[in-house]
């Protein structure tokens, strides 16, 4: 028993390195497509470097640090990224253990990390980043879902994304000032992550990003940095708040 004991907690130590060092790798390619597609709605992605070096061809592209050729560093902070995108990985890989959706959690990852900081920048949730987070979410499960010892169920994670989109998209008609297309979109995917463990990973991810936007809230006004009419991008606390109910019903599985 002691040694069965010892080989898990040796599988599991691999698994949780292996799922660092994978986060790592891609948030490092993170910063130079954090800037990228940090622009105002309407407005082309850049395609130069703040000292107008150009972005496009075989030799820079859309991933990367975001470096001028001089080495002069702009965009979000390249260390900064890599180490949290790979922190999110470990802790995916911590509460998952070795059950196959967690492939599916550290896909995702990167992009729920790269949509944090768009959103963060220039409170926007861009259609190439938001509508592949949604397909990869639904397909990729699909496919876990054929996969033995797996811990959730595919049909919940479609009504997950049907229940979560629809609320969102509701939310946005009653009231657009409050939120963009963009986090209806966001909410599909997350729908489908969180639907994955069920409704109660559902409402918890989601009740955790209302909170967190609320506790933002009151921060900015205690600081006395809130201004009234100001919006605030929901983005970053629906994913946070997916990941927080990830992790706790991932756990919990």
């Amino acid at each position: 028993m002691a040694h069965r004991v010892a080989a898990v907690d040796l599988v599991l130590g691999l698994t949780v390195t292996v799922a660092l060092l994978w986060g790592a790798a891609t948030g490092t390619l993170l910063p130079r497509a954090a800037y990228r597609f940090a622009v105002d709605e309407e407005a082309p992605w850049r395609d130069t470097c703040p000292a107008g070096h150009p972005l496009t061809g075989p030799a820079r592209g859309w991933l990367g640090p975001a470096r001028s050729p001089d080495g002069t560093p702009y965009g979000p902070a390249t260390p900064t990224v890599t180490l949290t995108t790979a922190l999110v990985c470990a802790a995916l890989a911590l509460a998952t253990g070795t059950r196959p959706e967690l492939a599916v959690w550290l896909l995702l990852a990167p992009l729920g990390v790269l949509l944090t900081l768009v959103d963060l920048r220039v409170q926007r949730l861009p259609d190439p980043l938001t509508l592949p987070l949604a397909a990869l979410a639904l397909t990729l499960l699909g496919v876990v879902a054929l996969v033995p010892e797996h811990a959730g169920q595919w049909r919940t994670a479609v009504y997950g994304a049907l229940a979560l989109g629809g609320f969102y998209f509701l939310f946005f008609l009653i009231r657009p000032i409050a939120l963009g297309f963009g986090d209806v979109k966001l909410a599909v995917g997350l729908g489908a992550a969180l639907g994955w463990y069920g409704w109660g990973a559902l409402y918890l991810g989601t009740f955790a990003g209302a909170l967190l936007g609320s506790l933002y809230t009151v921060a900015l006004a205690l600081r006395g940095r809130a201004v009234r009419g100001q919006s605030v991008p929901l983005g970053p606390f629906m994913i946070a708040g997916a990941f927080v109910g990830l992790l706790l019903e991932a756990y919990a599985a």
